[in-house]
């Protein structure tokens, strides 16, 4: 039975308590004993032969001692006895004894240096996390999971210390190792809570920044393994990979954005996206990483300078190689320590807030790597992955696929997104690689896959975890956008759930990046036989919410910088580019621009090193970055360029058939007003070029990507022009323009 007043575990079934030790004393030495708080701690003694007494044993496992000792409440020490040939200490205690132990006891053991030292005993707690915590895990529907399992500063029967728990259903032992205890596998043992799988221990007297894994061994083979803790909050450095024990004590001041977020409606509303790697967007002089808090200061200024909406974050969760980019995780709970703590994190996340500016990030629970120390065979089974290598691994990235038919293996994803939103306040979750997630298939050949439960290549169990995790982000956190880097035609990736849909805010159009970097990438030449890769994308612009990316993918791996894609002489190199954002901007769907491309970057993006900041002294790349901007600030402030951004009301060609002289015109339209786009895909100067309009008045010139501000030839119209009776394109009047080389014309009704 259970003393609840001294915390005592179960009774002794044996009458001769010294011989009742071997065999558990052996299963602790070789690191086997599953649940080592049935027998350290303080136990009942058998009663004697005669029935008439009983006595307690107080029995402690310290494999660096040489001595130790229990305090009692009057300030005695009562001394520990040695088993022969052993770890483990012990005394048999008399009822005065027992009734002046507390109930939490301190144990001061010497080690051969011939210091002391005190702590109280694990053992003497009992078990904190509760059953309902449990039956929701089992269920995958333990959504604030991140408060149970992992390292939790606490206080229990006013003790402080810091409650460790993890799952590990095939684990046979569990143990927490850290700098307190020399990192020594046998010091800390764990309880298993019941057939939960979970293993808790509560140890007083740590406290911020201790470092700790768990050592495992796995229940058959017999294999040990030290590992992260899949819920650490905070870790080391690279490439040390240890966790922290870290409790927040940022005190937030974004109340004012978290309400308006609640009623924000995005769809209709300007979403200009910064993409950003923190590791090499800025650096110090010295070429060294900056912290979270002085990014936010540089890259909020520049970003509000520069007109966008939004700053989206590479992978910020804790990985290992900074060539990955962050998109190989291993620390999915804590903000990587490159930067600073995870309160300088938040610190960035407030500061962003506070001046106007949302924050998403990438995330990525479609695969995860194998390193030893990580998720990988966590306790020596395939936990979090399959084991099944046509299931549970992907041949192009060398990486674990995620178990999403697993209870637990869900839980642990969607709890770790509602974190980044709840508990580090993100506005948006960029969900990395959602095409390998959806397809059994996917960059497989035939025979290295396994077939649904249908026969089909769909993966029912990761539909299923999307769905329910885009549902969940939603309810809990309105507001917060959802976004699906999937690059195949499956239906409905950003209608509700309720619909069949995923349930995703938005898609990454890869389609329309595809088509319009392959058509840009051509000499203006052989532009007009590629005429229909800028007007396909039309046919589908409405079946999703689509954002409209230029991303980070696009200028690495030698597919070169956007500028460097671009045809012809460094100014018709620029000129390009400036239409290709131009593009881009007045096209329907939300935007994302990668860092650097807003000023023509000319080299490849490479992570190790800053920005090449100095070509913004450069009249060609200033040219570019003062046109991008206000590119930026011209899509903010007219509602025409974002307010049906995904209604097909809101476009409408003026002519998409002049494909000889590679000329595109089109409408926006919102509510209050109509924009005209036209964009000449040639460095010729097209004279008296004429396209319809659908009203008289005065045409004012909004922007002219040739301007000579922007590194143009200054070709244009004089800032305004009057259309004139005579239907054209189906429309009332026209306009005859001058339309610049490799341009962008905007245009609207003067009032």
């Amino acid at each position: 039975m259970v003393d609840t007043a001294k915390g005592t575990n179960k009774k002794d079934t044996s009458f001769d308590a010294l011989k009742s030790l071997e065999e558990p004393i052996g299963r602790l030495a070789h690191g086997k004993h599953h649940d080592p708080f049935e027998f350290l701690g303080i136990h009942e003694c058998p009663l004697d032969i005669s029935g008439q007494r009983t006595d307690w044993m107080i029995r402690e496992w310290l494999p660096t001692a040489e001595k130790a000792r229990v305090k009692l409440s009057n300030g005695d020490y009562i001394e520990l006895q040695r088993y022969p040939d052993s770890d483990l200490f012990y005394a048999t205690l008399t009822e005065i004894s027992y009734q002046n132990l507390p109930q939490h006891y301190s144990v001061s053991w010497c080690e051969g240096n011939g210091l002391w030292h005190e702590l109280i005993s694990p053992y003497s707690f009992l078990p904190i996390i509760g059953e309902l915590d449990l039956h929701l895990f089992s269920e995958g529907r333990h959504w604030h999971l991140y408060e149970i399992l992992g390292a939790h500063q606490q206080e229990v029967d006013g003790v402080s210390g810091v409650r460790f728990a993890v799952w590990a259903p095939a684990a046979e032992r569990v143990s927490v190792v850290g700098d307190f205890n020399g990192w020594h596998g046998l010091r800390h043992p764990m309880r298993v809570i019941g057939g939960s799988g979970v293993w808790e221990i509560f140890i007083p007297g740590l406290s911020q920044n201790d470092l700790y894994k768990f050592e495992i061994r796995h229940r058959d083979s017999g294999n040990v393994v030290v590992k992260t803790d899949p819920y650490a909050q905070a870790m080391e450095m690279r490439p040390a990979n240890a966790c922290k024990v870290y409790q927040s004590s940022y005190e937030w001041q974004d109340q004012a954005w978290l309400q308006q977020r609640e009623h924000f409606s995005w769809q209709e509303a300007p979403i200009n996206v910064y993409e950003v790697h923190l590791g090499s967007w800025q650096r110090d002089d010295a070429g060294n990483f900056l912290n979270y808090r002085e990014i936010a200061h540089r890259l909020v200024g520049y970003v509000q300078w520069m007109g966008y909406t939004h700053i989206e974050l590479l992978p910020v969760s804790e990985h290992p190689l900074d060539q990955s980019w962050g998109y190989q995780t291993t620390g999915y709970f804590a903000p990587t320590s490159r930067f600073g703590t995870p309160d300088d994190f938040r610190y960035f996340v407030d500061y962003c807030h506070r001046h106007g500016i949302g924050v998403f990030l990438d995330w990525v629970p479609a695969h995860f790597p194998k390193d030893s120390f990580a998720l990988g065979r966590f306790d020596g089974s395939a936990l979090y992955e399959h084991e099944d290598p046509r299931l549970g691994e992907h041949q192009d990235w060398g990486t674990y696929i995620f178990n999403f038919g697993r209870n637990e293996v869900r839980n642990f994803l969607i709890a770790n997104a509602l974190y980044w939103v709840k508990e580090l306040h993100i506005d948006g979750l960029r969900v990395d690689a959602v095409a390998s997630m959806l397809y059994l298939n996917y960059s497989r050949e035939d025979g290295q896959w396994v077939p649904n439960k249908h026969g089909g290549c769909e993966n029912l169990e990761a539909i299923e975890f999307l769905q329910t995790l885009n549902y969940e982000i939603h309810s809990q956190a309105p507001g917060v956008m959802m976004m699906a880097e999937e690059s195949t035609s499956w239906p409905m990736v950003s209608r509700p759930t309720w619909m069949g849909g995923l349930g995703f805010s938005m898609k990454w159009n890869m389609g329309w990046m595809n088509d319009t970097l392959s058509y840009m990438e051509k000499e203006p030449v052989f532009r007009s036989y590629h005429h229909n890769e800028l007007t396909f994308s039309q046919m589908y612009a409405y079946t999703e919410n689509f954002i409209l990316p230029l991303s980070h993918d696009e200028v690495v791996h030698m597919k070169n910088s956007l500028i460097g894609k671009m045809p012809g002489d460094d100014w018709q190199k620029a000129a390009n580019l400036r239409l290709l954002l131009g593009y881009q901007m007045l096209n329907p769907g939300k935007k994302l621009l990668f860092m650097g491309s807003e000023f023509a970057q000319w080299t490849e993006w490479n992570e190790s090193q800053s920005l090449p900041w100095e070509l913004c002294d450069v009249s060609l790349n200033r040219g570019v970055q003062l046109y991008s901007r206000e590119l930026n600030h011209l899509y903010k402030q007219n509602s025409a360029l974002h307010q049906r951004d995904f209604n097909s009301e809101g476009f409408e060609w003026i002519d998409c058939h002049d494909y000889q002289q590679s000329i595109l015109s089109f409408m926006r339209h919102s509510n209050e007003q109509t924009i005209l786009c036209i964009f000449n895909f040639t460095p010729v100067v097209r004279e008296n070029y004429r396209i319809g309009v659908p009203q008289a008045g005065t045409y004012r010139e909004m922007l002219n990507s040739d301007a000579e501000c922007f590194g143009g030839s200054n070709a244009g119209n004089g800032g305004e022009l009057y259309a004139q009776d005579g239907g054209w394109m189906n429309q009332g009047f026209h306009l005859d323009l001058t339309l610049p080389p490799l341009g962008v014309l905007v245009l609207v009704k003067q009032d």
